[in-house]
């Protein structure tokens, strides 16, 4: 088995096109947002033009308003969140044999996208039989994912910066989970999420319930409620976690942290953040807009300044 360079990377943080071997996949990696910082001019556009026909193939299953301007392209298969919840089982033997040999996987940091890579790697064949059902239970936060997957997103969430981690984990799956010993350094990562687990129960609760006063089209009640909490540094803590935990009180999680506003909801609560905001794309019930944009996001709520 063949294994291609790895680079991590997220929307709005991309690796230099020339810093990347060969010919490239980039798998998970959504387009960017004008809630990235750039957006898509200034983030994603550039990387594709820099890779040029060095990309081999794009797949991704966020929403993007730029979908369409590729739809005639064959190195881009994108679709959305609703058609695709997790993005390993677009990653099919179809799709990896028409992009030929590649040098290079670009591959977001998360679990969805580290087993996007380790299937890419495999020929689009699932890393063990439920890996795929694994990666969208963990990507939409609906049903239980597998042990095997579990003991991974925590070593992610733990040590997600951490790039020999997430090397590991890609090589993990993509053995087919053969080698036992690798089990070792991921779940001490894993082992690290207790503590922050704990503070992170303790910093949600601060979360003020409020309803909302303006109706959101797709929300399951007219008038959801909103957990909100505002930080402004503190012990680390789980972002992901602490969103769930909003939303066990809420309809929908509100959070500012220093620079950054996020809002999430549950994945089938047909709430389109992106469409509310005005976003050309991202994840329509979890999106993060810089935190200058809160009042905005509380009027069109008709919500008081937590």
């Amino acid at each position: 088995m063949l294994f291609p360079e790895l680079a991590f990377a997220t929307p709005r943080k991309l690796p230099r096109p020339a810093e990347l071997r060969g010919r490239v996949a980039v798998l998970d990696v959504a387009f960017a947002s004008e809630a990235s910082g750039g957006g898509f001019e200034k983030i994603t556009r550039p990387f594709i033009d820099g890779l040029g026909p060095r990309l081999a193939m794009w797949v991704d299953h966020h929403d993007h308003a730029l979908h369409e301007a590729y739809k005639d392209d064959p190195r881009f298969v994108l679709r959305t969140k609703a058609q695709h919840g997790a993005c390993p089982e677009m990653v099919t033997p179809e799709v990896v044999a028409r992009a030929g040999a590649v040098e290079t996987i670009v591959c977001h940091t998360d679990f969805d996208g580290l087993a996007s890579a380790a299937k890419w790697i495999r020929g689009g064949v699932e890393c063990y039989p439920g890996a795929d059902d694994d990666a969208r239970a963990i990507d939409t936060r609906i049903g239980k994912p597998s042990s095997v997957a579990e003991r991974m997103d925590r070593a992610i969430r733990a040590a997600g910066r951490e790039h020999s981690i997430l090397g590991l984990i890609v090589r993990h799956l993509a053995t087919g989970l053969e080698d036992a010993s690798l089990w070792g350094p991921i779940d001490a990562a894993a082992d690290k999420l207790a503590a922050i687990e704990t503070e992170t129960r303790k910093v949600a609760q601060g979360y003020v319930v409020r309803d909302a006063r303006t109706p959101l089209v797709g929300a399951g009640k007219p008038r959801p409620r909103v957990a909100m909490l505002k930080l402004s540094g503190g012990p680390r803590y789980d972002k992901t976690m602490l969103l769930l935990l909003g939303q066990e009180r809420a309809d929908i999680a509100l959070l500012v942290d220093r620079d950054t506003l996020t809002l999430a909801a549950p994945f089938d609560s047909g709430l389109n953040f992106l469409e509310l905001f005005k976003l050309s794309g991202g994840m329509p019930t979890l999106v993060s807009v810089p935190a200058k944009r809160l009042s905005e996001v509380l009027d069109r709520m008709g919500l008081e300044d937590i």
